[in-house]
Formats: C-alpha cells, sequence, structure tokens
C-alpha cells in the first residue's frame, strides 16, 4: 500500500512536535559528531512559522519530518546571498520514518517552489566534516561550491561559532 505524503506549513501547535524533533536531532548529533545543534528560542521558531517558513512532512496523517526555508542567508552565503535563493535549514526526520527519501522529496519541492517563484537556487549547509552528509545531500543532485568558517560575532546560533561549513546548491 502506497502513503500519503504531503508537505504543509507547520503551526503554532505544533511548537511542541517541532521541539521534539529538534531534541531527537541533537541526541542524534551528539551520538555520531562533537557538533551539535544548540537550543532554539521559542520566539524565534514562532516567528518563523507566522512567516510561514516551517515544514512538516506527514507521511498517512503523521510528522515525519520538519524543515526550515529561509529566502536570505548572508552570514553563511556571503556575496552569493545576492541571488535569488531558497535555503533549506532543520531538516530533521523520526526515526521511525528514516528511508523515505526526505531530503529528495524536499529538493523537489522546494525546486518546484523555486520555479513558480522565479528562484535561482535551492541552498542547503551542513558541517564541513559531515562527510556522510556530504555524499547523501550530492546524491540528491546538490552541487558542493565551497566551504566557509563562521566568525564568532556572525548573529547565527551558537552552535555555528568558528565552525566551517559546506556550502551545496542546485541551479532551477
Amino acid at each position: 500500500m502506497q502513503n500519503h505524503i504531503e508537505i504543509v506549513n507547520s503551526t503554532t501547535e505544533n511548537l511542541a512536535i517541532l521541539f521534539e524533533f529538534y531534541d531527537m536531532a541533537v541526541a542524534h548529533q551528539k551520538k555520531v559528531s562533537d557538533k551539535h545543534w544548540q537550543d532554539f528560542d521559542v520566539e524565534l521558531v514562532k516567528n518563523e512559522i507566522s512567516e510561514q517558513r516551517q515544514y512538516k512532512i506527514l507521511v498517512d496523517g503523521k510528522v515525519a519530518c520538519v524543515f526550515l526555508v529561509t529566502f536570505n542567508d548572508p552570514q553563511i552565503w556571503e556575496e552569493k546571498d545576492k541571488d535569488s535563493a531558497i535555503y533549506l535549514h532543520r531538516i530533521v526526520t523520526h526515526p521511525d520514518f528514516r528511508g523515505y527519501g526526505f531530503v529528495n522529496i524536499i529538493t523537489n519541492w522546494a525546486k518546484a517552489y523555486a520555479k513558480d517563484n522565479q528562484i535561482q537556487f535551492v541552498r542547503l549547509d551542513t558541517w564541513a566534516d559531515n562527510e556522510k552528509l556530504f555524499t547523501y545531500y550530492t546524491s540528491c543532485g546538490f552541487n558542493h561550491v565551497g566551504s566557509i568558517k563562521i566568525a564568532a560575532d556572525s548573529g547565527l546560533p551558537k552552535h555555528y561559532e568558528g565552525i566551517r561549513l559546506n556550502l551545496f546548491e542546485i541551479g532551477v
């Protein structure tokens, strides 16, 4: 039987679920790396929801994956941020739904969104030493376009301070 998969905006009623997913991601990150996300501010996430930039993937009505989009990312993409782009962040899959290929689903959704809105690129980033995600993102069609060291005073969440990120994009 085929599962019904849909991408919809998260709502403020989903706040607890979003933070549950972030906690799951941090627990996983701590198992596989010495780097992990720090706590996210509730007001920041509420603002992302109100701007309709927080999404969830439902599989047969159950939240299986969450992700965030933004349309500017100057602290990470610097000069390239002048290009029109949709940036994917905080992709978290519930362990019960691993193997569904959600990054491919999100990428296809983002490419369609970009085409519909005359956006040139779909972009994302990850820690530069994460070879597994490097390989996965390139297998999803992303091109590695460089890396950047983030300044301690970038204004980004604390887990970005002083780290190196790999940058990926797909031209639309």
